[in-house]
């Protein structure tokens, strides 16, 4: 009772009232939503509406400023794909952003693939790889493997060849390159013609002679979807921290550990906060369909002035917050371990050194999570607010020293029910959920003090002070991606 009733302004009061436990509640409430909701809550389903519900009445009752933000989005409903002969069979299936719609029933047609040895693969990134392939027919289905380029640049290259659809399937190089692959061509409307993904298994038997095949892509609609934003006014209402979190799951499931999880322990903190009186505004965020290409983020970000993005101090970004077979990655700011392939504002290397600390502090090890771009916080750094965050891994496989370092199994994924009907609330670990929960906390609360060494905004010395010991350095440094890496919202450059 004295965790509801008091103000917890200092670390040591804060880090005593949060845990696991309070954000496990969240869980659960989630988890209901998709059971009674066709066991997800995606963007444009009734389970994402009933989400945004459970969010905003929350925060109300904990005495937050809550606003419902909605932006416009086309739903795209669920895609089919189905091979007819040499074998019959139905495959699972998405339709990739920026595709087409139609349905489509003719011949399979490889373009370049390369199902052997390396399986190295640049299908379909030239116009040259369509020379010789006959495309005149009224149905051709372009079969193009993952690799090299854009998914843009093959789908694009494949209707101009002719095609009439298209089936992306996956690379099948390395282990997490072997499931269903759905991506991003970049927008809305960049080819005609229905795309969708495959595994690299599915692509296999799509790839034997005399294969047809029945693609379909439903028409999309206008279902406009929200952000959930909640304020805590501070005494500078100029100088705003930033933390969020997307709400939306996939359409395959309920969404527990992606993202329930950072959507969770956002809730939680903003309970544990609920008395106190910042200097700086705190602003959460529960973002839409992000899922469908970080649309909700990118709308909110890009409905600001100029001059309301220049009070953004720094923005957090929590994605994926306690994976079963997890590590503790923080993004890298400073780009030690990684060059990123988006610029990444300055700033971003306080916000790292600040989660760094944290779990030293704690004796856990960390590591850095590649600042690539692809999730919530792309939006922010694209307009030059500093980021950072954390991240326990998606579909990766953990490797034999990882496991050394921080348990689990090697030669499994961190989250083997990533995106999957699975991901429910059995797929979260509770030890990583209470070692991060109290490492945003914290950093909401530092930050709700200065953001001085972020933006050099003057602010006051937290109360009680941080105590927190020098960073001890990355346990080790790998190519992980971050923050949603291989999610089904990849940008277009992925190979």
């Amino acid at each position: 009772m004295k965790c509801h009733n008091r103000n917890n302004n200092t670390v040591s009061k804060l880090l005593e009232c949060v845990d696991a436990d309070g954000a496990f509640e969240h869980l659960e409430a989630l988890q209901a939503i998709a059971d009674e909701n066709g066991g997800n809550r995606a963007a444009g389903l009734p389970g994402y509406d009933a989400s945004v519900e459970y969010v905003a009445s929350t925060l109300e009752d904990y005495g937050w400023d809550v606003t419902i933000e909605e932006f416009p989005f086309k739903y795209v409903g669920p895609s089919e794909l189905e091979q007819l002969t040499p074998v019959n069979a139905v495959y699972e299936t998405g339709p990739f952003t920026g595709t087409g719609y139609g349905e489509v029933t003719g011949t399979v047609i490889p373009v370049d693939v390369n199902l052997v040895g390396d399986r190295a693969s640049t299908s379909g990134c030239e116009a040259a790889d369509f020379a010789g392939l006959d495309f005149s027919g009224a149905s051709d289905i372009a079969l193009i493997q993952r690799g090299s380029c854009a998914f843009a640049d093959k789908a694009i290259n494949a209707e101009a060849a002719g095609a009439e659809a298209v089936i992306i399937f996956n690379q099948g190089n390395t282990p997490e390159r072997e499931e269903l692959i759905v991506g991003t061509l970049g927008g809305d409307d960049v080819v005609g013609i229905p795309v969708v993904g495959a595994s690299f298994a599915q692509g296999e038997a799509l790839a034997q002679q005399g294969s047809t095949a029945r693609v379909m892509v439903p028409q999309p609609e206008d279902r406009p979807q929200k952000n959930v934003i909640a304020e805590l006014p501070g005494r500078n209402e100029d100088n705003i921290v930033m933390a969020g979190a997307h709400l939306d799951s996939v359409q395959a499931g309920p969404g527990i550990n992606d993202n329930g999880s950072g959507s969770a322990a956002l809730l939680e903190v903003a309970e544990r906060l609920r008395k106190l009186k910042p200097q700086n505004t705190v602003r959460l965020a529960w973002w839409g369909a992000e899922e469908s290409g970080l649309i909700g983020s990118e709308q909110y970000v890009a409905s600001l002035s100029q001059v309301e993005r220049s009070h953004i101090a720094l923005y957090l970004n929590f994605d994926m917050v306690a994976s079963p077979n997890y590590i503790y990655m923080i993004y890298d700011g400073d780009q030690s371990g990684f060059e990123a392939p988006v610029a990444v504002p300055e700033g971003s290397v306080q916000i790292e050194d600040l989660f760094e600390s944290y779990f030293t502090s704690v004796g856990q090890p960390y590591d850095d999570a590649e600042f690539s771009g692809r999730s919530d916080y792309q939006a922010f750094i694209e307009n030059d607010i500093p980021a950072g965050g954390l991240f326990t891994g998606a579909e990766v496989v953990k490797n034999e020293e990882q496991e050394a370092i921080w348990g689990g199994v090697a030669g499994e994924a961190f989250d083997q029910c990533y995106h999957q009907a699975c991901d429910d609330i059995e797929n979260v670990d509770l030890d990583a959920l209470d070692v991060n929960v109290d490492a945003i906390a914290l950093a909401v609360l530092a930050y709700s003090y200065s953001t001085e060494s972020v933006n050099g905004v003057p602010g006051k010395p937290v109360r009680g002070g941080l105590n927190l010991p020098a960073p001890a350095g990355p346990e080790m440094t790998w190519s992980a991606g971050g923050g949603g890496y291989h999610h089904d919202h990849e940008p277009t450059d992925l190979d």
